[in-house]
């Protein structure tokens, strides 16, 4: 039995690959570019984390992002996936000016969404479905001798939506988008109030991992951008937003973003041999 299991586990890959190869031909009239999309941020950022400080830090936000966004071959009429990865960085100080924290994440996110097109009129195009979400990353706070460090990791499964209106500007195309993603639950690294690095080494790992819902943890990626289409070229200019909330273990962990988006991009077709 356990032959056969790990007999199934290394033929999966080759499974779904034949099932993505067979749905792509019996849709093989269909054609599925690839849309990928370069993004750079800058913004506000507002940082609290019981753990180093009880004081809320701000300052400014910067990140840099890549989407991929390409039709499903079971069904590319209907089901689009998402892969969206990100590097965030706030340098935040706090109200009087003499002490900095410097927090710093990687995110990464796939989404499966439903696709309905032509809702209430033929421009808008409304999608809908599933995500899963990993980040991990740390905030450090200098001032602090014994826990300088705060350490941040989180997965979580949640939805994910997307309204995109099309219009014209000119003889430019515009597509306006405004994209949420929504964790509905997970799980995430909090250690204990006052517990130490130290103390995790030397093997205290009671309650470190908490199980997220809404009673604990609230998260929310927004945006709001226009993507403009100058022939091959997809210019983005937008708005991006983050809101985090944890309370745990007598913890509390607030973030908030908010940052001006400018990206590059464009449509990219594969083509069979």
């Amino acid at each position: 039995m356990k032959k056969f299991f790990i007999f199934l586990i290394l033929s999966l890959p080759a499974l779904l690959s034949w099932a993505d190869s067979s749905a792509s031909d019996s849709v093989a009239d269909v054609q599925r570019p690839v849309t990928a999309m370069f993004t750079a941020e800058a913004g506000y950022g507002r940082v609290l984390d019981s753990y180093l400080t009880p004081i809320t830090y701000t300052g400014w936000h910067t990140g840099l992002g890549f989407e991929h966004n390409q039709a499903c071959g079971f069904n590319p009429e209907q089901w689009q996936r998402q892969l969206s990865l990100g590097v965030v960085y706030d340098n935040v100080d706090n109200s009087v000016g003499n002490n900095t924290m410097h927090h710093l994440r990687g995110t990464a996110r796939w989404a499966l969404m439903r696709r309905w097109g032509c809702v209430f009129t033929p421009n808008l195009t409304l999608m809908g479905g599933g995500m899963t979400w990993l980040q991990g990353g740390m905030i450090y706070n200098a001032a602090n001798s014994n826990n300088p460090v705060s350490v941040k990791g989180h997965w979580t499964l949640g939805l994910q939506g997307i309204a995109q209106y099309e219009f014209k500007m000119g003889r430019i195309p515009v597509y306006l988008r405004y994209q949420a993603a929504l964790p509905v639950a997970g799980v995430w690294f909090s250690p204990e109030y006052d517990e130490s690095f130290y103390e995790i080494y030397l093997g205290n790992h009671r309650n470190l991992m908490q199980v997220g819902w809404w009673g604990n943890r609230f998260d929310l990626d927004h945006q709001l951008t226009a993507d403009f289409r100058l022939g091959g070229t997809i210019l983005r200019i937008g708005y991006h937003g983050t809101f985090e909330r944890s309370w745990a273990n007598h913890l509390n962990t607030h973030i908030t973003t908010h940052a001006i988006v400018i990206g590059i991009g464009g449509e990219f077709l594969s083509l069979k041999r």
